[in-house]
């Protein structure tokens, strides 16, 4: 698995440098509307669930590919749901966002345990992994929490997310070369 994702390093140093973005810019304009906030975080999870998706399909036949196969996958169906229906999914963005953490989570954590064999250091993707199911849960068990507590909560999220994602894209691109 350390060749697949070593191979890919650049793939999340993108996904985290978008993460970034996205959340300074929930941070930065928290007054935007949740119509916006429906395309931004469409076209974010959209991007990141392609660049995942090729990921893994470029790694089919490797063990563990299909992990980042289905995060992917969830990332472009939640984007595809948020472009479809955005009046609906601007009623139901929390929950979307809130699983689609849970599941990446999920996924990402068990991409780490698969890693502590292989690699040193392979906390950072469980601390992904972590932060992610957090969130999601955060989100789950407080509907009611003002939007502008839950833009900076997905801000903030997204910003560690990202220099987490960084961090890590850095560190596999350096075991490549060793």
């Amino acid at each position: 698995m350390i060749r697949l994702i070593a191979r890919h390093w650049w793939v999340h140093l993108v996904r985290g440098v978008l993460a970034i973005l996205f959340g300074l810019a929930a941070l930065f304009w928290p007054g935007i509307t949740v119509g916006v906030l429906v395309l931004l975080f469409g076209a974010y999870v959209l991007v990141e669930g392609a660049l995942a998706l090729a990921s893994g399909f470029r790694s089919r036949g490797e063990p563990g590919w299909w992990i980042l196969l289905l995060e992917g996958l969830a990332g472009v169906i939640v984007a595809a749901c948020a472009f479809a229906w955005p009046l609906i999914t601007a009623q139901v963005l929390l929950v979307l966002i809130a699983l689609w953490a849970l599941v990446t989570g999920i996924l990402e954590t068990a991409a780490a345990l698969r890693l502590r064999k292989e690699i040193e250091g392979e906390w950072v993707l469980a601390v992904i992994g972590v932060l992610s199911m957090l969130i999601g849960l955060f989100i789950l068990i407080n509907p009611a929490a003002g939007v502008l507590v839950v833009v900076w909560a997905i801000g903030l999220y997204a910003i560690l997310f990202g220099a987490l994602m960084v961090l890590l894209g850095v560190k596999v691109k350096r075991l490549g070369a060793a």
